[in-house]
């Protein structure tokens, strides 16, 4: 479908949500001159060749990254952007932030929580650039296992700046500087410690809407190890964020519950139906690990686990330990501290770990805000998870819209329990997954034929029925 049309599909999604990429006048003018006035640390740590890694086109660089070894274990530097060099407790941009809470994505749209004077430019860590930051330290075994942790305020500069696919491929071919190839190392200590932990990460293959010219495009894309790595540097980072305010009583968790033993039994009763051995002795978490979900049977029980993933939030607390600060799927304590450009958290997360690490009172701004942080950031997340869904809907129907009638190869996911003739299908070519309905029981977990017989732009919906 023609960018034009979707794009004006995006800007009535923006509408119906009261989101805007635009920004009032008086937040775009303070961002202004925050921009031009930044507070300044007095520690300069430039000498580290720092380099981030993001998605193709990225410019709100939130990290940057240099690892080095320290005998048989490591050093890892992680630089976050740090909004509160530009950003005042009440001004004019903090409000809007407050009242925005996260960064929403969708297609090529994107409605920032800062005015990108500030996100793509100012306080961005692009590269040869001095800019302010909060520079983590933590120090590892040769098992990835954390030792120390400190954070400060300090200059820092980005040598490079890395897509995924750039970072992969100098690591391969052996072109990678010392400190980035140290990164699958560290990446893989720390993934094989998630797994003795016994944190769990799905194997969903991410869906993606790629642009070429006019016309829009679905594509199922598989994560590159470069980015499973990399994400461990910032787990790393909110675990020992984590640990230092639960040790001081103060700050803000991002957490999961515990699944609910009903819904492990039921995901059980789904392996078996779905021809999968599950022993009774193995544990959710290695079981995850064991699917593959390019098989129908495993693409479909991976499908069904998201179930025990849901109910995330965050807990905020000053003066006692909150009842129950787990973050299930992490099996471990977790906060928010790495995206502070995109996550309004991450701001306050980070002031409280600074706090912390130079022995001084936790702000008062950051204090009184807290107890109002959870609502705030549940509803901005919400917010978010509805706009992606929503792009993603409309740009399925755009890009299937002339192929009402057709029928497609696709794999049943998943199948509603109340009523068993409807489900929903994936389809690897175009890469969607949507609703599909059938006369008779849908069958879980099997390769099917789909007639596509709704495809509505306006409506943003697509239906399938089995064929």
């Amino acid at each position: 479908m023609a960018a034009g049309a979707l794009r004006a599909g995006i800007t009535r999604i923006q509408a119906e949500l009261d989101v805007a990429p635009s920004f009032p006048p008086e937040v775009e003018e303070a961002a202004a001159a925050a921009a031009r006035d930044p507070r300044l640390p007095e520690l300069d740590r430039t000498d580290l060749e720092l380099v981030t890694i993001d998605p193709e086109g990225s410019r709100d660089l939130d990290q940057a990254l240099h690892l080095e070894r320290d005998g048989d274990g490591y050093v890892v530097h992680y630089a976050i952007a740090d909004v509160a060099a530009f950003v005042a407790p009440g001004d004019p941009v903090d409000v809007e932030a407050n009242r925005r809470g996260e960064t929403l994505y969708g297609a090529d749209s994107k409605v920032p929580l800062h005015p990108t004077v500030l996100s793509e430019d100012a306080a961005s860590l692009l590269p040869d650039q001095v800019r302010p930051a909060l520079l983590w330290t933590v120090r590892l075994r040769a098992d990835g296992g954390r030792t120390d942790v400190h954070v400060e305020r300090a200059l820092v500069r980005s040598r490079r700046q890395l897509t995924y696919v750039e970072a992969q491929r100098a690591i391969d071919d052996g072109s990678a500087s010392e400190s980035l190839a140290l990164l699958r190392e560290v990446g893989e200590a720390r993934i094989r410690r998630e797994a003795v932990r016994g944190g769990v990460s799905l194997p969903l293959p991410e869906q993606e809407i790629d642009i070429v010219g006019d016309e829009w495009r679905l594509e199922f894309r598989e994560q590159l190890p470069v980015e499973r790595w990399n994400a461990q540097l910032s787990l790393l980072t909110g675990f020992a964020a984590a640990d230092l305010m639960l040790y001081a009583r103060v700050g803000l968790l991002r957490t999961l519950p515990a699944p609910d033993p009903r819904d492990v039994q039921r995901l059980h009763r789904t392996a078996r139906a779905l021809g999968i051995d599950w022993p009774a002795e193995q544990l959710y978490p290695d079981f995850v690990r064991s699917l593959d979900p390019s098989q129908a049977s495993h693409a479909a029980m991976v499908n069904a686990c998201t179930r025990l993933l849901r109910g995330s939030g965050y807990v905020a607390f000053d003066g006692e330990t909150p009842a129950d600060p787990q973050h299930a799927a992490l099996a471990s304590e977790y906060a928010h501290v790495t995206a502070p450009l995109r996550r309004l958290g991450d701001r306050y997360a980070g002031e409280v770990c600074l706090a912390l690490c130079a022995g001084t009172e936790v702000p008062d701004w950051v204090r009184a805000a807290l107890p109002g942080l959870p609502k705030t950031l549940q509803a901005s997340a919400s917010r978010a998870n509805t706009y992606e869904g929503a792009v993603l809907d409309l740009v399925e129907a755009g890009v299937l819209r002339h192929r009402v009638g057709q029928e497609f190869a696709g794999v049943v996911v998943d199948v509603d329990e109340k009523d068993p003739q409807r489900g929903v299908v994936v389809i690897q070519e175009p890469a969607v997954e949507a609703r599909v309905v059938s006369s008779s029981p849908l069958p879980l977990g099997t390769d099917v034929t789909v007639r596509l017989t709704v495809a509505d732009v306006e409506t943003r919906k697509v239906e399938f029925e089995l064929a």
